[in-house]
C-alpha cells in the first residue's frame, strides 16, 4: 500500500524533495509513493490530521500552529531537508552596506502567502533593536506582484524566494540586500505526519527518512548545475538558466540540511519567532513536535 506524500506548495527551495523523487529515492528504500499537492499551504497540515493523506512536506510552524488550535493533536515532524530561511531581501538599488536599519527609511514589500517569512524577519529585526511595527509597509499582494512592482520601480525593498532574485538579477532590476539564511539554523521545512499514522506504518516511514539521507549524501556531491537537470521537470516554468543560478545560490548559502536530525537550534529559533510576532500563544517544546524514532 503507497505512501500518499503532499508537497505544501511547489517551490525552488524544496527542489531536494524532487531529487528524492526524481531518483526514485523512496522505491530503493522499498517505500512506494503516491504523490500529491495540497490545494493550498494552510490546508496542508489539515490533509495530514484527517487522513487525506499519510505524509507532508511543509513548515514545522504548522505543526506548532495546530497545537495551539486543536486539542488531543498528534502532528510531529521529522526529516529536516530545509534548515535555513530561504528568502532574500532584494532592493531596487545596490547597497553594499546595507543593514536591517536601512529598512526604516524605505517601503518594504513582506511575503503574504505564507507566514513564516515576515515572523522570521521580524524576529531578526528587533534583535536589532528595531520594531517592526513601525516600518512603512506596503499592502499585501502575491510575490509575483512584488516582483512586477519592484521591476517597474514601484517599490524600494521586496521579499521574495527563488527565482524571483535570480530573475530580478538577470534583468538588473534588483540586487540582493540581505538573505535571511545568514541568521543561522531555522528549521523551515521537515515531513510532517501523525504519530498515529507513524505507527501504522513505521517501515514504510524509516524508509522515507533513509531516503531522504540518501538524498541529502546525493547533494553534497553536486552542484546547481546538476540538481537544476533533475529537477527541471518539476520547474516547466522556470528558464534553465534561473533554476541552476536559484538552486546554486540556495546551496552556497547552505540552506539545506545535510542529515535528517532536526536541529533543536533551528526549532528553538523558529519558535521563537512565530511567538514573539503572535502567531502562536506559548512557546512549543521539541518533544511534543518531534518525532526523534525514525533515524
Amino acid at each position: 500500500m503507497p505512501l500518499i506524500l503532499q508537497e505544501a506548495l511547489r517551490g525552488l527551495f524544496y527542489a531536494p524533495f524532487y531529487v528524492a523523487l526524481a531518483r526514485d529515492a523512496f522505491a530503493a528504500e522499498g517505500v512506494e509513493i503516491r504523490f500529491t499537492s495540497s490545494p493550498h499551504p494552510n490546508e496542508t497540515a489539515l490533509r495530514v490530521m484527517d487522513g487525506t493523506v499519510d505524509v507532508s512536506w511543509g513548515g514545522p510552524m504548522r505543526v506548532m500552529e495546530t497545537y495551539h488550535k486543536l486539542a488531543g493533536c498528534d502532528l510531529v515532524c521529522f526529516g529536516e531537508v530545509v534548515t535555513r530561511d530561504p528568502f532574500l531581501l532584494m532592493g531596487r538599488s545596490p547597497k553594499p552596506d546595507f543593514t536591517l536599519a536601512d529598512l526604516k527609511s524605505v517601503t518594504l514589500a513582506t511575503v503574504s502567502e505564507v507566514p513564516t517569512p515576515w515572523m522570521c524577519l521580524q524576529h531578526d529585526l528587533r534583535e536589532q533593536g528595531i520594531d517592526p511595527s513601525l516600518l512603512d509597509r506596503a499592502p499585501d499582494q502575491p510575490m509575483a506582484a512584488n516582483f512586477e512592482a519592484l521591476c517597474k520601480g514601484q517599490l524600494d525593498v521586496a521579499q521574495l524566494f527563488e527565482p524571483y532574485p535570480a530573475m530580478a538579477l538577470e534583468l538588473g532590476v534588483g540586487h540582493i540586500l540581505y538573505a535571511a539564511s545568514t541568521r543561522g539554523p531555522t528549521v523551515y521545512t521537515t515531513f510532517v505526519a501523525t504519530r498515529g499514522g507513524i505507527e501504522r506504518h513505521r517501515e514504510a516511514f524509516m524508509g522515507l527518512t533513509r531516503a531522504i539521507r540518501r538524498m541529502q549524501a546525493w547533494l553534497t556531491q553536486h552542484d546547481g548545475e546538476e540538481l537544476a537537470e533533475i529537477t527541471a521537470p518539476f520547474y516547466p516554468d522556470v528558464a534553465h538558466n534561473i533554476l541552476a543560478s536559484s538552486l546554486r545560490r540556495y546551496g552556497q548559502a547552505g540552506i539545506w540540511a545535510r542529515a535528517p536530525d532536526i536541529s533543536r537550534q533551528g526549532f528553538t529559533r523558529l519558535g521563537e519567532s512565530l511567538l514573539e510576532g503572535g502567531f502562536i500563544p506559548r512557546m512549543p517544546t521539541y518533544e511534543d513536535c518531534v518525532d526523534q524514532s525514525l533515524g
